[in-house]
């Protein structure tokens, strides 16, 4: 099974350039609570390094590159990101990680939730041992 999955997004282009449109429980695969976006990120700065309890993401690069890595106590996935018509979809218990920022990235990330400090775990043995209690 793949810990990757991505959301190839509908581009309407023209002469004008092009458009892509974003709909909950459409084109993503729940409730949009939140939006924000990661931008200015040096090259050699990783970020990321935890997981969600229960929320679910969706990261699409709108500029540039990044490489993410995507863990679920078993196995780790990677995947760069680097064009505005594809999304990454985040499960809930996914240990994730950012890494290459290019100079221009920008990266915009779709939240099931609100922000909320006590689904995160930062620690990644905490982690492992989350996921072990739950097989």
């Amino acid at each position: 099974m793949t810990l990757i999955r991505t959301i190839e997004f509908e581009a309407l282009s023209d002469e004008r350039g092009g458009l892509v449109s974003i709909e909950q429980n459409n084109n993503i695969p729940f409730d949009i609570k939140r939006v924000y976006y990661i931008f200015d990120t040096q090259s050699n700065v990783s970020r990321g390094f935890h997981s969600h309890k229960n929320l679910q993401q969706v990261a699409i690069c709108m500029k540039g590159s990044c490489r993410f890595v995507i863990d679920d106590g078993v196995s780790r996935e990677e995947v760069i990101l680097n064009k505005p018509t594809v999304g990454l979809y985040i499960d809930n218990n996914k240990w994730r990680e950012m890494h290459d920022f290019s100079e221009d990235c920008i990266l915009v990330v779709i939240a099931s939730d609100f922000y909320d400090e006590s689904d995160y775990i930062r620690d990644y043995s905490v982690f492992l041992k989350g996921i072990n209690c739950d097989s």
